[in-house]
């Protein structure tokens, strides 16, 4: 079988991205800049300042940073799995109501029938990989487009939900599943001094200094690698500035949550789902096959990608994750309710393409799609710390993904790309 195109999201092309080294020479060093990838995080930074000034650094406070996690958890596994769909050039419009109905299985399972917690959970993912497959059929099969596929199961799975709760809600969840959404974890190694900023777990900490090690160690091989093939990297001084600024980052939060009340178990559920989509993206023959599909179908199909299975089998990764985000949104709020999952969808969608995903498919990340939803999160959380009115809140996020995509458009357009006009 012969091998997919790598992604555009990977390969090094066009201006300011690194290009060959030159035949009979050591591969270039200079400084790349992809703006399109490094734009989202500019964003980001500039948002997190500009709230903290307008809260008076309320935002900032170790507190804070725990509620935005934990309240943005669901979105963020929606976004996971929703930037796969979207890099496959499809849409998923259904992802809120199957959180709605996969939480009223687990909460049915769980309280109405005392399955056993760990039990109904893979039950509850079970339920949602039918629904996705259900989706992904009539999509890649049949050959139903995924907006009309989606939205008649955004309707068909909010009636399903009315129909398992009785239109109430069901509650409440066992005391696991409500750490899992809402807990932390144990100081297992007691606290240290921090100086002025008083004490701080030291488990949390370790875990901080691990994921910057564990960051440090992936960029230095895909560096090493870049340079193995000829490719042109950044100087070893902006490399090394890069890693020190990612690693500040990680560990100012992790200092700020060590301090209240360690680590949210979701937020290591996050980083597991983070560390195994991003290695799927990157390095499994699936992952690329992805990307192929999304940015040039008719090659795709040339190369050998069996591309209806590809399109298939993410609809049934969104449907697994739908259903892990909802178990974990029933457990927050300690009950499955009928409107659970209302506009996740838009949230979702927004992340992705906040995060950087091309409207056109073939671009994209799984960490770019995490910081698009905790850029909508810190905006909500922000607004709301100044006290907002919803209909303001409402009106900056949707002036951000119009920017986004608009930014997205006027990239391709200057490298020159065949854009609708």
């Amino acid at each position: 079988m012969s091998t997919a195109p790598a992604s555009a999201d990977t390969a090094p092309s066009g201006p300011g991205e690194a290009g060959r080294g030159t035949a009979g020479g050591g591969p270039p060093v200079r400084i790349s800049i992809n703006i399109r990838q490094s734009g989202i995080y500019v964003a980001f930074a500039l948002i997190v300042v500009l709230f903290s000034v307008l809260t008076g650094g309320d935002l900032l406070q170790p507190q804070n940073i725990s509620n935005i996690i934990v309240q943005n958890s669901y979105i963020l596994i929606l976004a996971i799995g929703m930037i796969l769909v979207i890099i496959s050039g499809h849409i998923d419009l259904s992802v809120g109501s199957v959180v709605a109905v996969t939480g009223a299985v687990a909460a049915v399972l769980m309280v109405e029938h005392d399955v056993a917690w760990p039990l109904a959970l893979l039950l509850t993912l079970g339920v949602g990989a039918l629904i996705g497959a259900w989706q992904g059929y009539w999509i890649a099969y049949f050959g139903i487009p995924s907006f009309i596929v989606t939205l008649a199961g955004m309707l068909l799975f909010r009636a399903l939900t009315l129909t398992v709760l009785g239109n109430q809600g069901i509650g409440p969840f066992p005391t696991e599943v409500r750490t899992l959404s809402n807990g932390f974890t144990s100081g297992y190694l007691g606290n240290i001094g921090l100086g002025m900023l008083g004490g701080a777990d030291l488990f949390s900490l370790l875990a901080g200094l691990a994921a910057v090690a564990g960051l440090a160690v992936a960029q230095w091989r895909t560096r090493k690698a870049r340079l193995g093939y000829g490719q042109s990297v950044d100087p070893l001084p902006v490399f090394l500035l890069r890693i020190a600024a990612a690693g500040a980052l990680i560990m100012a939060v992790t200092v700020q949550l060590a301090r209240f009340r360690n680590l949210p178990w979701v937020l290591v559920l996050l980083a597991a789902l983070v560390l195994g989509y991003t290695l799927l993206t990157n390095r499994a023959v699936f992952g690329r096959r992805i990307y192929a599909v999304g940015g040039n179908l008719q090659a795709a199909t040339l190369s050998g990608v069996k591309v209806r299975s590809v399109v298939f089998w993410i609809f049934v990764n969104m449907g697994v994750l739908a259903a892990l985000a909802g178990v974990i949104f029933a457990g927050r709020l300690n009950q499955a309710g009928p409107t659970a999952g209302n506009t996740f969808e838009l949230d979702a969608i927004a992340a992705a393409f906040i995060g950087g995903a091309a409207v056109q498919g073939g671009v994209g990340k799984v960490i770019g799609a995490i910081t698009g939803g905790l850029i909508m999160g810190v905006i909500n959380n922000g607004m709301s710390l100044i006290g907002a009115p919803s209909e303001r809140v409402m009106l900056v996020k949707g002036v951000v993904l119009l920017a986004a995509v608009a930014f997205d458009v006027w990239t391709k357009r200057r490298a020159g790309n065949p854009v609708l006009r």
